[in-house]
């Protein structure tokens, strides 16, 4: 055997007659003989790559931006929530564009999933309600109607969907974001216990169902989320329409679900289809067990202007001309005033549809790359989800002129328009459920397509390392959508503006998190992915999101008016998802970089274990040492390095050579999923990235390790918690090592 020795540890790759079978086999190409391409190549490879790139170059020219507003224009005139006649019919008419731009086939693919709407007869509101059950005080019902949809229908008022049904009474109690910490500081700093109270807590910071779990947890009864001017306001902008702030009137609906990625609740790991078992309701997987209702910030001054109790620290005060006391209850002399829930949301099974439509691929038709973006939305869905599905349309008609003109990729693309993505990722993660057999074998990559703007200062890439390098060369190839930036690629217009100072001299790429359509496909079933789009400032910036998100105002006409009024930004976001997807597409080799991966496993490595040294005495005390990691972390460097060496002499003519290590990089991702899952979490399979437990929106690297060190100087049994963090860094070490090992010659 030959040993690899890094940090004291001596960790053996197993000679290759050892390792495992290599996915080469004929089994592996159904329908495949080799003849024709597979038995002698037709073109030299110089030529290829020519004719790829002029390619490239043809589809990124041909992506219009008043196409994309056209597209963006004609799917926001309605609304079109999940599981509504309207969101069929955007459907049907996306399936007819996509077969008229030349798409090889076009399916609608259905599935039978809970979802979540407000009782029309009974209204959701709040209350406040005087020592006789008088109600003194109510919510508004409804957001006012941005002028020019009036007379619209089928405006869904703001509701937290899959809320607990219930009219709870109690005293309010003001917690800040809800966080996890938060909700600390409250009980042990604070001396304040929730439990049989209605607390009330800001959006931001985290996902929203996050902010519920916690509030299940400290024993509040109900709770209500508000969006404060200070988390939902830009400096200097006026609320629309004179301006793209949210107005004072306006709400941001949404789930409230703790799914941990199973997809639809009543179906948890299985395709929600018609033969399916199902789980009772009082079984289904995530559903809050307490009201919840989110209001706009001119209720919540109304609501909380007269609370009593302590004032709180100065980061728990928002931007709301109030004290932001922290109850229990009212002032003195209001102090018999209590606030009551009145929330009467039905949960019922209804039917989604996805539409799939593909390409097929001329040379390797069983490797699929995929661009999947969701369609339904809260309202009209101007940035959310439509700024993303104009630009999937457009790639579409793109490659459609494409093929016209002789054009083929090498592996088939597939294009997704998903359904029920705002009800927990459903419509996604039930195709990739129903799917996952094929997927887990034959799927190279998954780009994302949600929201494409988010905000007007430059591009924001979030993806796994593997897809950095690419990710730098397609942007090298779209110029800049900046005023006064003429002849400067985005690339350069990106790195000026959001620098990776601390890591290397590039623009910065991000972890993926969740809280979109990737989740499923990267961290349930290990396959490459990453999403790209135009964001704010962050520096400066310091509103969460953006502020009309989920709200009836993401209208057609704050993208044109303020977001994008050129559609410059759109296109540049369109062009370098369909370069994405194109290269992945039609690269001989696979342009996926496991050095990369390597760099990025490092970074994480240590910073995972320096968390673990804030707390040097327990470690010392427990045994606990990273060194298994740091060797296996050594040993996929080595073996990356070695891997890409061995590419430079690869014999691109010979066929069967190019398919052994394409496999090797596609599989690579793979190598990094447990199937037994993170501990309460099985769905979370991803043993290197998978969203925070305290935080679905942010992605933790080593999250298993991570999850065990949270809040580990509060656990009650400190030596079993310090036995899970060393069970996971061995979990961790043994996953990286294996990984390495695919990487190696395979015979």
């Amino acid at each position: 055997m030959s040993p690899v020795r890094s940090l004291g540890i001596l960790m053996f790759i197993p000679p290759v007659s050892q390792r495992g079978r290599y996915h080469t086999s004929i089994r592996d190409f159904p329908g495949v003989t080799l003849t024709g391409w597979f038995a002698r190549p037709t073109h030299s490879n110089s030529q290829d790559d020519s004719a790829s790139s002029q390619y490239l170059r043809e589809l990124l020219d041909a992506m219009q931006p008043d196409k994309i507003k056209e597209h963006l224009r004609k799917f926001t005139r309605l609304p079109h929530l999940a599981g509504t006649e309207q969101n069929l019919i955007y459907a049907k008419q996306i399936k007819e564009e996509w077969l008229s731009f030349g798409l090889d086939s076009v399916e609608m693919v259905p599935y039978d999933v809970l979802l979540s709407y407000p009782n029309k007869s009974k209204p959701n509101y709040i209350a406040i309600v005087d020592q006789l059950g008088n109600e003194v005080f109510n919510t508004s019902l409804a957001e006012p109607v941005p002028e020019g949809y009036e007379d619209v229908p089928d405006i869904v008022p703001p509701y937290s969907a899959f809320s607990a049904k219930g009219q709870p009474e109690g005293d309010l109690v003001y917690v800040n974001y809800g966080r996890t910490e938060d909700f600390f500081q409250l009980e042990k700093q604070m001396g304040i216990n929730v439990t049989g109270k209605i607390v009330i807590v800001r959006y931001g910071r985290i996902f929203r169902g996050n902010k519920v779990k916690n509030a299940m947890l400290a024993g509040a009864k109900g709770i209500i989320m508000f969006s404060d001017p200070a988390d939902y306001c830009a400096v200097g902008v006026q609320p629309y329409p004179d301006g793209w702030n949210l107005p004072g009137g306006g709400a941001q609906r949404g789930n409230v679900l703790n799914l941990n990625g199973a997809g639809d609740p009543l179906t948890p790991g299985y395709p929600a289809k018609e033969y399916t078992y199902r789980k009772t309701l009082e079984d289904a997987v995530g559903l809050p067990k307490i009201p919840v209702h989110p209001i706009g910030y001119h209720d919540a001054l109304l609501l909380m202007k007269n609370m009593g109790g302590m004032i709180p620290p100065n980061n728990w005060k928002g931007a709301l001309n109030i004290s932001y006391r922290i109850g229990p209850g009212f002032t003195d002399d209001f102090s018999s005033q209590k606030v009551r829930m009145n929330i009467h949301t039905n949960n019922q099974v209804t039917r989604i549809y996805n539409v799939i439509g593909r390409i097929r691929g001329a040379q390797e038709p069983d490797r699929y790359v995929i661009l999947g973006g969701h369609r339904d939305a809260w309202v009209f869905g101007a940035i959310d989800p439509i700024s993303g599905a104009a630009v999937v349309h457009e790639t579409v008609r793109s490659a459609g002129r494409l093929l016209s003109r002789g054009w083929r990729p090498r592996r088939t693309i597939v294009f997704a328009s998903w359904d029920a993505e705002e009800f927990g990722l459903l419509g996604s993660t039930e195709w990739a459920e129903d799917n996952a057999k094929l997927l887990q074998e034959r799927a190279v990559a998954y780009i994302n397509a949600d929201s494409a703007i988010e905000g007007m200062y430059t591009l924001r890439v979030d993806c796994t390392p593997s897809l950095n390098t690419l990710v730098y060369d397609v942007t090298k190839q779209v110029a800049s959508p900046e005023e006064g930036e003429e002849g400067v690629s985005l690339y350069e217009s990106w790195h000026k503006r959001d620098n990776w100072t601390n890591d290397r001299d590039a623009p910065r790429i991000s972890k993926l998190g969740s809280g979109s359509d990737f989740e499923a496909y990267f961290i349930r079933l290990g396959i490459a992915a990453g999403r790209a789009r135009y964001t704010k400032n962050k520096k400066t910036e310091r509103y969460s999101s953006y502020p009309v998100y989920h709200s009836v105002y993401e209208t057609f006409e704050i993208v044109e008016k303020f977001y994008d009024p050129t559609f410059r930004k759109l296109q540049a976001v369109a062009q370098v998802r369909a370069g994405l997807i194109f290269l992945l597409a039609s690269s001989q080799l696979l342009p996926l970089d496991a050095n990369q991966y390597a760099g990025s496993l490092r970074k994480y490595a240590q910073s995972i274990s320096q968390l673990a040294q804030m707390h040097p005495e327990e470690m010392k005390m427990h045994n606990v040492t990273f060194d298994s990691l740091f060797s296996a972390v050594e040993n996929f460097t080595v073996a990356a390095r070695d891997f890409h060496e061995r590419l430079k002499t690869l014999d691109r003519t010979d066929p069967l050579q190019v398919r052994m290590v394409n496999d090797q990089l596609m599989y690579l991702e793979r190598g990094f999923i447990d199937p037994l899952g993170l501990p309460g979490r099985p769905f979370y399979r991803h043993v290197i990235f998978a969203p925070s437990s305290h935080n679905k929106y942010a992605g933790e690297s080593f999250p298993g390790i991570y999850d065990a060190l949270f809040d580990i100087e509060n656990a009650a049994n400190p030596e079993k918690a310090w036995e899970e963090v060393k069970r996971q860094i061995s979990i961790a070490a043994f996953t990286v090592h294996s990984t390495a090992m695919t990487l190696a010659p395979p015979a």
